[in-house]
């Protein structure tokens, strides 16, 4: 049993891994771009082939594929072709598609790959010899790719796979770390601790208060991974080449974004000019703009968080944070904020990303295609993917476990020198702001200061002083 097979195609013959699904194609590719080691993500795989079974379903019921055009393929090929692009989709035949990400800018290698894999598996369904170079009885490009372009396929792939991994994989994650986050805030609601502006001493906050603002980011957050899905519902499939939809049925775009709609429950539509959705990747570049936007708030919330827990003795450590591992390889005892640390790491990351795909699409757009989808495609998957496994591991790992500080969040807040802002009303801010003056060089209270020289009844102070009344709005 040799290593290779000899296949070919029109630039001659290629020797193939023997036992491959793909032929010449994809093996000239996989020699072309040895470039990164990075495979197309199975997102995007996937999509390809949920792509390929809606455009043989349109081709299909459109009388294309068992028409009397070149050769015909039976009722019982066609089933195998439609069997064969629902394997790639369920991921069966991952590990048949090597092409690197940094290839041909339209995917083109990407897209034969997929069209390569699916006639074989075709073929073998229906009892053929899918080894047989010389006969292809369901073609890769006569049958697989009937009424399609790379220029309109691959993009309407990248758009399925981005837009299905936000709604399956990302806002699952972010809600589910709202929700931990406002339970932390509710449970929370009567710790009085003090506030920071420009990390220095402010008036007193509760620390349900607190977190209450992170899970109102993260609503927020999940309302923008939704608004995302928004730019990627127009498809361009039905385009081919350059927008005009040659060597296609006029139908073929409506029917197959239909298709795809019923099979992932999301509102694909045909694009609306096919000039514009073949030419441009505006719709991904806003898309992963709102993944940015979601990336600074996780960055934000994880680093707020960080802050809130430092010490145990010499930082705020006003929550305790679970711990995960030993935090130094020197330092016995010491236990650092990783999780929180991985999130900031990967908000890094996407907003990284961010840059890569807005280039991409102001660079990459030249006349009727951008050259630049298969790394905008990686990034924004990338950028889906890393978004919701770190968050899924923070609220694992960190946010579910937290627990407050009581002791500590309290016995800041007689400290603090801000308590005099609560006295404004009664003194003016230029008395108060003496007081705070001489409480910070004689290390006393404000309350010890009024007291000793009777600035006010101790009643009226008393209610002035009241931390948990200076938490919400005075009537």
């Amino acid at each position: 049993m040799t290593a290779f097979r000899i296949e070919k195609d029109s630039m001659g013959e290629v020797q193939v891994p023997a036992q491959a699904y793909y032929s010449a194609q994809t093996q000239r590719a996989v020699e072309n771009f040895p470039v990164s080691g990075w495979p197309l993500p199975p997102a995007l795989v996937r999509a390809m082939g949920l792509v390929k079974y809606a455009a043989a379903v349109a081709n299909r019921d459109l009388g294309k594929l068992t028409g009397s055009g070149k050769n015909p393929l039976s009722d019982q090929q066609v089933e195998a072709l439609l069997q064969a692009c629902q394997e790639v989709y369920e991921g069966k035949f991952d590990g048949e598609f090597p092409i690197d990400v940094f290839q041909t800018g339209s995917g083109t290698s990407s897209n034969m790959n997929v069209n390569e894999v699916i006639a074989n598996r075709a073929i073998e369904l229906t009892g053929g010899d899918r080894l047989d170079h010389k006969h292809k009885p369901i073609h890769p490009n006569d049958h697989v790719n009937m009424g399609q372009s790379t220029n309109d396929t691959f993009p309407t792939a990248i758009h399925v796979a981005v837009a299905a991994q936000i709604k399956n994989d990302l806002i699952p994650s972010l809600q589910r770390l709202q929700q931990v986050l406002a339970q932390k805030a509710n449970d929370w609601d009567k710790i009085i601790k003090i506030g920071r502006t420009h990390l220095m001493d402010a008036t007193p906050i509760r620390l349900g208060q607190e977190f209450g603002g992170f899970a109102r980011q993260l609503q927020l957050s999940v309302e923008r991974a939704e608004q995302a899905i928004q730019p990627v519902l127009e498809l361009p499939v039905g385009g081919t080449a350059v927008g005009t939809g040659i060597n296609t049925h006029p139908e073929f775009g409506s029917r197959v974004a239909k298709v795809l709609a019923d099979k992932t429950g999301i509102p694909f539509i045909e694009a609306v000019d096919h000039f514009e959705a073949n030419a441009q990747r505006d719709g991904l570049v806003h898309c992963h703009g709102q993944l940015r936007t979601i990336a600074v708030t996780l960055m934000n919330v994880a680093n707020n968080i960080r802050w809130i827990g430092s010490g145990p003795r010499c930082g705020f450590f006003e929550v305790i944070l679970p711990d995960r591992q030993p935090g130094s390889s020197i330092m016995p005892g010491k236990v650092n904020p990783v999780m929180c640390e991985s999130m900031m790491q990967v908000a890094a990351r996407v907003m990284g990303n961010d840059q890569t795909v807005a280039l991409s699409g102001a660079a990459g757009g030249q006349f009727q295609l951008n050259i630049m989808m298969p790394v905008m495609g990686h990034a924004t998957l990338e950028s889906i993917r890393l978004l919701a496994a770190v968050t899924r591991s923070f609220v694992d790992f960190c946010a579910e476990g937290l627990e407050a500080n009581v002791a500590q969040c309290e016995a800041s807040v007689e400290k603090s020198l801000s308590m005099a802002t609560s006295l404004n009303p009664l003194i003016g801010y230029e008395h108060a702001a003496k007081l705070v003056k001489k409480a910070f060089t004689t290390g006393r209270t404000i309350r010890e200061l009024c007291l000793e020289e009777g600035i006010l009844p101790e009643a009226t102070l008393n209610e002035a002083l009241d931390p948990m009344s200076m938490t919400e709005p005075q009537p």
